[in-house]
């Protein structure tokens, strides 16, 4: 397993939990905003052992609460189950973020009891896919598939999408809506520029703006939040 990060305390990324957060190297999407971008190719650089993030987390496991498990793509790493299933050894919970382009590893995990949470990236409307994830020729078949499995309920979860001037407009959100019909949480994330953006240059929708695609998406979720913005 390629431990690429290693964060000892948030309490942001896994809601309502003090929680650590483990970033994996490796990814299969090529997302031109992506703040992760050091962490992409088979290249990326492996800072700490497996061990090493158990013995972390085994020492801290009184403070902690959880797990955040992202990337990267955490879904790539073959050795993916192994490491949750020893995080929770610990008596943590886990929450695992993913681009939803590997369906069976998650509904594998899901249908093993191994997740208590799952974010899920929506990328764009359909139509804008591949454009928003920096890959041609995607099966969006493999996401509808991550798509309808969460939104079954079994596991608690979020879809998300990080909203960037650019490659986002209004359009996609009068789509993405109907798409995630049905879904319970969905939030908009603001994009924000930063040095480790993979391909620099994106703006940023104001407050307003981003509540007006909200809006949009209301009528097919039951919350719709925004992410990243000061009310």
């Amino acid at each position: 397993m390629k431990i690429c990060g290693f964060q000892k305390t948030t309490l942001l990324d896994f809601p309502g939990h003090v929680a650590a957060t483990v970033f994996l190297g490796t990814c299969n999407f090529r997302c031109p905003f992506c703040h992760n971008s050091q962490l992409l190719g088979s290249d990326a650089a492996s800072l700490f052992t497996e061990d090493q993030i158990l013995a972390l987390l085994s020492k801290r496991k009184n403070i902690l609460e959880g797990v955040c498990i992202t990337g990267g793509e955490p879904t790539l790493s073959p050795d993916l189950e192994s490491f949750i299933k020893k995080v929770k050894d610990l008596q943590l919970s886990v929450k695992l973020d993913t681009n939803g382009y590997q369906p069976s590893v998650l509904k594998s995990l899901g249908h093993k009891g191994l997740l208590d949470y799952v974010a899920m990236d929506i990328k764009s409307s359909p139509e804008n896919y591949s454009m928003t994830a920096g890959c041609s020729n995607l099966n969006l078949d493999y996401i509808q598939e991550s798509i309808d499995y969460l939104k079954q309920g079994n596991i608690p979860y979020e879809f998300r999408t990080t909203v960037v001037k650019g490659l986002h407009t209004e359009d996609d959100f009068e789509k993405i809506g109907p798409w995630i019909q049905g879904a319970s949480n969905y939030f908009l994330q603001s994009y924000v520029e930063s040095d480790q953006v993979l391909s620099p240059g994106f703006g940023s929708y104001s407050k307003e703006e981003l509540l007006a695609f909200a809006r949009l998406v209301e009528p097919y979720v039951g919350c719709v939040q925004l992410r990243g913005v000061d009310y």
